[in-house]
């Protein structure tokens, strides 16, 4: 069972409405889909409204997890604590941070902001990670993101050394912008594989950390 806690909309640069995803989701066998649709203040009301009630209507009729989450992107990074609280206050039950991806023009300082913020719970895509930057994850329980998005996952490798180093729990995503991205059959595992964890640490994400992610969100 598929445990995915980022993916985007039509409500930001994604192809389907939250619903539509959270079908297909349903359809390929997953437990659990975040919708994460890139936001700051120019949009953070509306988005968490409305992907609330689509959330809720899936859970009504459908057996999933459907959490109504935002990704913050692009946002100064000083930034970052007062707007995950602020998204939080709004209903968002999960507050992802778009990382240091080497792919776009992040701004620097924003992994570091994101994981010592008290909002945030998970750094997507976080780049060139430093060991810094993964002692404060680790101590502060922030979770950290292997991704199988093109571009972001070409720094897997470098996140997994970094976290494994300094105790981190990662998760594995797809950061889907279409029901064609996610994780079919078993490629979740082999994202996981391909980005060098053991066997026995992907073991651990699929059995423990998923389940721990949940309940670290109030599910």
């Amino acid at each position: 069972m598929v445990y995915d806690f980022h993916t985007h909309t039509f409500l930001s640069d994604g192809i389907n409405s939250p619903i539509e995803l959270i079908r297909f989701a349903v359809a390929a066998g997953y437990k659990c889909i975040a919708i994460t649709d890139h936001a700051s203040y120019s949009n953070l009301d509306h988005l968490v409204e409305k992907v609330k009630k689509d959330c809720k209507l899936a859970e009504d009729y459908w057996d999933i997890t459907a959490i109504p989450g935002v990704e913050l992107t692009n946002v100064p990074a000083k930034s970052i604590n007062d707007m995950a609280k602020y998204a939080k206050d709004l209903g968002a039950k999960l507050v992802v941070v778009h990382g240091e991806t080497i792919v776009e023009e992040v701004e620097a300082g924003t992994n570091w902001e994101a994981v010592n913020s008290r909002y945030v719970d998970l750094l997507a895509h976080p780049g060139l990670f430093s060991p810094k930057e993964a002692e404060a994850a680790a101590k502060n329980g922030i979770y950290i993101e292997i991704t199988s998005r093109v571009g972001h996952s070409l720094t897997n490798g470098i996140v997994v050394k970094a976290g494994r180093e300094a105790g981190v729990r990662f998760l594995i995503d797809s950061d889907s912008h279409s029901h064609k991205d996610l994780f079919l059959n078993d490629f979740q595992e082999k994202v996981a594989k391909g980005a060098g964890l053991e066997a026995d640490e992907i073991r651990d994400i699929f059995s423990k950390n998923n389940k721990d992610f949940l309940a670290k969100i109030g599910y």
